[in-house]
């Protein structure tokens, strides 16, 4: 029986990327190969319960939602992650998968909607973006880029008008070193065509609330 390890299960409002605001089901993983300095999910580093594919199916069930993110953690860290996405999309829901770039994402199913969080200094991440993930992004998918300061608002410009991403490109700040409103003022001075992402959930509910 195909299973996943799972550290969450909750169906809230989408706080982030362009789908902002609409509800949906999440599924966060246990585990990752990352660990940023200002990752607000480090209970997800380990632990978990192992699911099978059904069981979650039938949670899904109970929801009554249409969009269904697979979070983490990083999901692609489990390779059963493939599988269930395509069962998903032959269930008929909207999937989006969250991913850091350090995985190959062509691995997932073409109708799943990628969300890859690029790792800039800032983050202290020491593993590399796998660069060959440009070629794999379409135009619905998305590329976020986490700015911590000044220098990872540089290092992201330069990136974003240097490559070809073909998918919609959002920066948003880290809540602790990067007001909301000095990278809003820094994206209209350099009149970048990316979009400001803003933690809605946050917003809502607060910092530190789990499950939203």
């Amino acid at each position: 029986m195909s299973t996943l390890t799972v550290c969450e299960l909750f169906t809230s409002l989408q706080g982030e990327s362009t789908h902002a605001g609409r509800v949906c089901s999440f599924i966060r993983l246990a585990g990752c190969n990352l660990r940023c300095h200002y990752c607000d999910t480090t209970y997800s580093y380990g632990g978990g319960q192992r699911k099978s594919f059904q069981e979650l199916l039938a949670w899904l069930a109970t929801e009554k939602t249409s969009l269904v993110e697979i979070t983490g953690g990083e999901p692609l860290c489990q390779d059963a992650v493939v599988d269930f996405s395509a069962l998903l999309l032959q269930q008929g829901y909207e999937v989006l998968v969250e991913t850091n770039g350090t995985w190959d994402v062509s691995v997932l199913p073409g109708e799943v909607q990628k969300i890859i969080d690029y790792k800039l200094p800032g983050s202290g991440a020491t593993t590399p973006f796998f660069r060959e993930n440009f070629s794999h992004i379409s135009s619905r998918d998305e590329v976020k880029f986490v700015i911590s300061d000044r220098a990872d608002y540089e290092c992201a410009k330069e990136i974003v008008q240097n490559q070809d991403i073909a998918g919609e490109v959002l920066f948003s700040p880290v809540e602790q070193s990067c007001s909301l409103k000095g990278l809003a003022e820094w994206i209209v001075e350099d009149r970048l065509r990316v979009r400001l992402g803003v933690q809605l959930h946050k917003v809502i509910w607060g910092s530190d609330t789990k499950g939203v």
